[in-house]
């Protein structure tokens, strides 16, 4: 937005008070809420948490991804993560498979049954996403994300980055 432009109710963006950031955060929390909503009642049918759900996000989306690089891009401990696996892997919805360069990688991928939980996960928040997209319109998406993206610290974002160009 340009410089002395106000946003649809008024507000100037170039004087933004405590109380402006407030709303923005409050709104934040909220939305979150709703956005995990869905796939935690799914999840609850499994007794999985939302670190089950970040993690086959993140499978799916770049199959044969090492354990050490899941580790990078979730920002959790080793335990944490060796912890959800175990238990997804147990399950059938993860498979794990020793590296054909480095025989001590491990490199993930979604079972059948993964992906059928992958895709239900995601159609629920893809349908969240889509309505509040057409809600809201092109600009404001194209500020969402801009946002989201000037919150993240520079290594999330160089993550982040790297998932988007690589498509993965």
């Amino acid at each position: 937005m340009a410089e002395g432009l106000t946003t649809q109710g008024g507000e100037s963006l170039l004087f933004l008070t405590d109380e402006h950031l407030r709303k923005g955060i409050e709104a934040m929390f909220f939305a979150y809420r709703g956005f995990t909503a869905d796939p935690d009642r799914i999840l609850e049918n499994y007794s999985y948490g939302r670190a089950h759900h970040r993690a086959i996000h993140f499978i799916h989306r770049s199959p044969g991804t090492t354990v050490n690089n899941l580790l990078l891009i979730l920002g959790v401990t080793k335990q944490s993560l060796n912890r959800v696996l175990r238990t997804l892997i147990e399950d059938g919805l993860v498979e794990s498979r020793v590296g054909k360069k480095d025989k001590r990688e491990r490199h993930l991928f979604l079972t059948e049954t993964g992906e059928a939980l992958e895709a239900d996960l995601s159609d629920a928040q893809r349908a969240r996403m889509r309505a509040a997209f057409r809600a809201a319109g092109p600009e404001a998406v194209s500020g969402f994300r801009q946002v989201l993206e000037a919150m993240m610290d520079p290594d999330q974002r160089r993550q982040y980055k790297n998932l988007k160009e690589n498509g993965a």
